[in-house]
């Protein structure tokens, strides 16, 4: 084999997929390593090999652990083949090979200051060493599956970080409802329940995802993308909105129909700054580049209050209260002039539910009028499922969290490895 053409071409490969050199010069090692002991017939052998990419070349090496007479056992003729422990019986010290192991007292005789346990290594003439075509495949398909293994661990690592964040990607092909996002090093999954309600993709198309989680178990990463989730929205404000970014502006809860309509409950604080104005930026345009990205999907930015009164009134903008009147535990009344009715409760009685689901209050519109008569929509309870703005966890009425990364994974099919 030319190994110096083969480090070239790995390293090549290395660097295109963010590998670590070392990494691949180990992997290279271990093949060799393996070749050695198929083309020589030492699979009893511990063999090292020690790669010099500069020179090219390899030196191996025979590994034996030092060992003394209480620490393995001396086999008999018939216990060959004897398995090293019986299933439900006593585990038995390792069977002494001396291939693998080497004696304290013969140890001391290469090296004085050698202890049980430690390894010695003896040199093996390389310049015999010549592989054969069935292990120089061999080698082969043992630094292409490490470096696969070596890409595998690096892309988990990168998403890891990034989880919960935002990233951009290509439209590459649907299945089943489900899109497949092209990454870059690898590609993401959308399940269909996580696409905006009446978004439309193309092929091609550059979108911005949020990522709800990393499964690492799989041979290959999955990543999880989602553009419906309530944080998607923060995440864009994050984004956009330099305030946000440096703490200035705090995000302190939003509710969240895709497609439809989002409420963000936003605090300043830092005395002075307005909270909804640096939201909304100048003639609108901050606010315009998260409506661009959401399609026809609105946004209301409204200011947070401590005070469960002055929360509830913002919550239900763009209509205008009259007063807000507290009855119960987390329960409130809300009394509006009767032109305001149809914003208070909006249309289906979307306003006052993304009101109730902000707030976590039961909601209750009346017209000012009519404070005694049960409106068709007034009434809103908070919803089954409300979002934490800060941990992004969804939360049952139970209080139990549902874990979103155990949602089923699609992967394509692989086609197994030779071993």
């Amino acid at each position: 084999m030319d190994l110096k053409a083969l480090i070239q071409t790995v390293n090549q490969i290395a660097e295109e997929k963010g590998i670590e050199t070392g990494k691949v010069i180990e992997a290279i090692e271990g093949a060799l390593a393996s070749a050695y002991k198929r083309e020589y017939d030492k699979r009893d052998f511990n063999i090292k090999a020690t790669l010099d990419a500069e020179r090219g070349d390899v030196k191996f090496a025979q590994i034996k652990e030092v060992v003394d007479m209480d620490g393995v056992r001396i086999a008999e003729a018939d216990e060959e083949y004897e398995e090293e422990s019986e299933e439900g019986g006593e585990e038995k010290l390792p069977r002494y090979n001396e291939d693998r192991h080497i004696f304290l007292e013969d140890a001391k005789k290469i090296k004085k200051d050698v202890a049980l346990g430690d390894e010695l290594e003896f040199p093996i003439d390389e310049k015999g060493v010549d592989f054969g075509r069935i292990a120089a495949q061999t080698a082969k398909q043992v630094v292409l599956q490490k470096l696969r293994e070596a890409e595998r661990d690096s892309i988990i690592a990168e998403f890891k970080d990034k989880e919960g964040g935002i990233v951009s990607g290509v439209v590459q092909r649907f299945e089943r409802g489900n899109v497949f996002i092209d990454l870059g090093r690898t590609t993401g999954i959308m399940f269909s329940n996580e696409s905006i309600p009446g978004e439309h993709y193309r092929t091609g198309e550059r979108l911005r995802f949020y990522i709800l989680g990393v499964q690492a178990e799989s041979r290959t990463p999955g990543i999880i993308l989602s553009r419906a989730h309530p944080n998607f929205v923060s995440n864009l404000f994050a984004l956009e909105i330099p305030e946000i970014t440096d703490e200035v502006v705090e995000i302190k809860a939003i509710a969240r129909e895709a497609g439809s309509r989002t409420k963000v409950a936003v605090a300043s604080n830092v005395e002075g700054v307005d909270p909804v104005g640096s939201c909304v930026g100048q003639r609108g345009t901050r606010i315009m580049a998260i409506t661009n990205e959401l399609g026809q999907e609105k946004l209301d930015v409204v200011e947070w209050a401590e005070n469960p009164e002055e929360f509830i009134s913002q919550a239900l903008n763009p209509a205008k209260v009259k007063a807000v009147e507290i009855i119960g535990n987390r329960e409130a009344r809300v009394l509006v002039a009767e032109d305001q009715l149809s914003l208070a409760i909006g249309k289906g009685g979307q306003n006052v539910r993304l009101a109730a689901k902000l707030t976590g209050w039961k909601i209750d519109v009346r017209s000012q009028s009519r404070p005694e008569e049960t409106l068709e929509g007034g009434i809103a309870e908070v919803a089954k499922e409300k979002i934490d703005a800060e941990e992004g966890d969804v939360i049952e009425e139970s209080g139990e969290k549902v874990e979103e990364a155990e949602k089923p994974i699609y992967h394509k099919p692989e086609k197994d490895e030779d071993e």
